[in-house]
């Protein structure tokens, strides 16, 4: 199959290839710069930016914002000539400042799921930013479509299709996941076939698949099943430049097949993750209490929370995996090394051109 660049609205992309957004502080400056820099669509997550400043204990909300400004910056400064994104929660509990912060930042396009964006029209009204829900059906992305085209005289630059496979938090119910969730192959044509009435001018809207992709071959099977581009995750975190502590690469490193669970978020939606011994006293029972310190997410409830999420990705962030865990997707278990990102590049587009 031959690679070939793709377009957001007026923005090229080099190779049907985006790194998805891992929070908290896994896909940074860093990752997203490198991957840029190769070609493909970088992506800043937009969970707890402000983390790492020193005003973060103090004014968690102001570091927050501050942090998605100059991730972009320092983005922009590694990567002058690349697309740059950021994945933005619509569960996030102050959703609409980091949006504006995006925007501020001068963001190529903004990423968002974890709910339904049905007014990220009018937070970046303005702006040349290109908008990106993240769906798992095609009647999600029929109904974005449709309130933003009434409403805002538009509709979504691309959007993302995440399948069951991914890591993180997911858009199904744990009880469809531990059944047979419908495959993304399948679901791709649907969600093509939902959006094509929105086609504008410039063509239909991209459709970016993901969810349980690894190798050139993935990508290339569901680019056959009509998708535009490939989102990969899980992938690049046992890379160089990901801005995850080694300790939080090495999980991946270390991780079995056996070893990626389904968990229950205290946020009350499922995700997947990679099973330790964190993750096992949380299934035995054993809790800690919450002193929400964080107020990021709108669905958490501090007191029935069997222990912080945003502390203990942030502490996973920080290779302290005995109080926190890593998400990751279904393949996880398939890193074998830490590798610079333009070794993970050409070894997926080498795949992609002998599929």
């Amino acid at each position: 199959m031959k690679v070939t660049s793709w377009r957001i609205g007026d923005l090229e992309v080099k190779l049907p290839i985006v790194q998805g957004g891992m929070g908290v502080g896994i896909s940074l400056a860093g990752l997203a710069a490198a991957v840029a820099n190769c070609g493909g669509l970088g992506v800043i997550s937009g969970v707890e930016l402000g983390f790492g400043r020193a005003d973060y204990a103090v004014n968690k909300r102001q570091a927050n914002v501050l942090g998605m400004i100059e991730q972009l910056q320092r983005a922009r400064q590694l990567s002058p000539n690349g697309v740059i994104g950021v994945n933005i929660m619509v569960a996030l509990n102050n959703y609409a400042e980091i949006v504006q912060a995006a925007v501020q930042g001068k963001a190529d396009i903004i990423f968002s799921g974890a709910g339904l964006p049905l007014d990220l029209p009018e937070l970046t009204a303005g702006s040349p930013v290109k908008l990106a829900p993240i769906v798992s059906s095609p009647r999600a992305a029929t109904l974005i479509c449709r309130r933003w085209q009434k409403r805002y005289g538009r509709v979504p630059d691309a959007i993302v299709l995440e399948g069951p496979l991914a890591g993180g938090h997911l858009g199904y119910s744990l009880e469809e996941l531990q059944t047979e969730p419908p495959r993304l192959e399948r679901l791709i044509p649907e969600v093509v076939q939902a959006i094509a009435p929105f086609a504008t001018d410039l063509g239909p809207i991209p459709v970016i698949a993901a969810g349980g992709l690894w190798t050139g071959q993935d990508i290339a099977r569901v680019l056959q099943a009509g998708a535009t581009a490939a989102q990969l995750g899980s992938r690049f975190v046992a890379t160089v430049e990901c801005d995850a502590s080694l300790a939080f690469k090495q999980e991946y490193l270390r991780a079995t097949p056996d070893d990626i669970v389904l968990i229950k978020s205290p946020v009350g939606l499922p995700g997947r993750a990679i099973r330790n011994s964190f993750l096992e006293r949380v299934q035995q029972g054993e809790t800690a209490p919450v002193r929400c310190a964080y107020n990021c997410l709108q669905p958490c409830t501090p007191k029935a929370a069997p222990y912080c999420i945003a502390a203990a990705l942030i502490n996973a962030q920080k290779g302290q995996l005995e109080h926190g865990f890593a998400f990751a997707g279904v393949n996880a278990w398939r890193a074998e090394r830490i590798e610079p990102v333009k070794q993970v590049i050409d070894e997926l587009v080498a795949g992609i051109e002998q599929a």
